[in-house]
């Protein structure tokens, strides 16, 4: 099997998980990620769909692979791309190795790369296009079918349908999914609160018809302007959500709730991609480990005249990591409190956010004097 970039270069290697038949290739954008654990949560992360993505890790399948650690019910992204493959793994909890569940999931993985050389290739040149095919398809079949532009529909191929109800004795939460990952209703359920899931095209009159104390944005993948331009109600239903009830924005829903308030995002050199990212929070004066998976980010320069101010900033380039809003109690960040995987450091966003909620509804139940 072999890796076609979109400039040419071709990185021959060792085919494991789904096989590909002789005609077939799979077409998507390559990115790297640097986590040394939790390859098993990458493989099911909706914000890796139409994503190859390349290890940095040498060795990726030892623990092999449980469903516990799933952060969605199947995979997600377009293939994977490894240095070594572990065929054996070790560990209590392992149900099947990684290639068997590649297989399952009908991803394609390829093993053998120098994918030194060629993380080294994508931090210098930035994200790119690739095809992960076999050996025999022509060369000039795969550069033209890397011309042309991929699919952006990322969100309404991962959002829910259906809402999803998740009953507890806490607050009411509303949680829009763009493509979220189970980590984050979990944690809303450890402290407490209900949660309902909604499909990514709700209208905020029916999220309101529920009742609500708050509202989460969730992670999710892709462009958040070309979702925005597809969706005619994402930003409108963010707007008119964050006057009625506390508002937490996660990743995606970070640079949603950014573009409903008058701010731009714009696409990153080669994104953030790993668990063992610094974040600074300018509020406390205070830093944190952060669990990230973005390729797009909040511009600085658009947030001059609006009512947003900046909380966390990623410590190795500076980039927008945390918003809040200056009139109502709103507020987001770029990386992943819920990790999974990653550091537990950031948790404490979502602490902060159920605190609001108890305050809102201890304010609401007041009675009237």
């Amino acid at each position: 099997m072999k890796l076609t970039l979109e400039s040419g270069d071709v990185f021959v290697g060792t085919a494991f998980g789904h096989s590909l038949r002789e005609d077939e290739w799979v077409l998507a954008e390559l990115v790297f990620c640097t986590g040394q654990t939790g390859y098993e949560e990458v493989l099911t992360d909706p914000s890796y769909f139409r994503q190859i993505v390349l290890m940095t890790f040498p060795l990726i399948g030892n623990t092999g692979i449980n469903h516990h650690d799933a952060e969605s019910a199947h995979a997600y992204l377009s293939g994977l791309v490894v240095r070594e493959v572990e065929e054996i793994p070790s560990h209590y909890r392992s149900q099947l190795s990684l290639p068997e569940y590649l297989r399952q999931q009908r991803v394609p993985g390829l093993s053998g790369i120098d994918t030194r050389a060629l993380t080294q290739r994508l931090r210098n040149h930035g994200t790119l296009r690739a095809a992960l095919s076999g050996d025999h398809v022509a060369h000039d079949r795969l550069l033209a079918a890397l011309s042309q532009p991929l699919a952006r529909d990322h969100v309404s191929q991962v959002s829910t349908t259906l809402r999803q109800q998740h009953p507890n004795a806490g607050p009411h939460v509303a949680l829009i999914d763009y493509g979220c990952k189970r980590g984050i209703v979990r944690a809303l359920l450890d402290r407490g609160c209900a949660v309902t899931v909604f499909p990514h095209d709700v209208a905020a009159s029916e999220i309101l018809a529920s009742q609500p104390d708050g509202i989460v944005l969730s992670n999710g993948p892709g462009d958040p302007s070309a979702l925005a331009a597809d969706v005619d109600a994402v930003l409108p239903t963010i707007r008119a959500l964050q006057e009625h009830a506390p508002l937490l924005g996660i990743c995606l829903g970070h640079q949603l709730f950014a573009l409903a308030n008058g701010a731009a995002t714009e696409k990153l050199h080669h994104g953030h991609r790993g668990c063992n990212r610094s974040v600074f929070d300018s509020e406390t004066g205070q830093s944190a480990i952060a669990a990230h998976n973005h390729g797009y980010a909040v511009t600085e320069s658009s947030l001059v005249g609006s009512e947003l101010r900046v909380t966390f900033r990623d410590l190795n380039d500076g980039c927008i990591e945390g918003l809040r809003h200056t009139r109502l109690p709103a507020w987001s960040v770029q990386f992943h409190p819920e990790a999974g995987p990653g550091p537990q450091d950031p948790r404490f966003l979502f602490d902060e956010f159920v605190r609001a909620l108890a305050g809102r509804r201890a304010a609401m139940e007041q009675p009237c004097r």
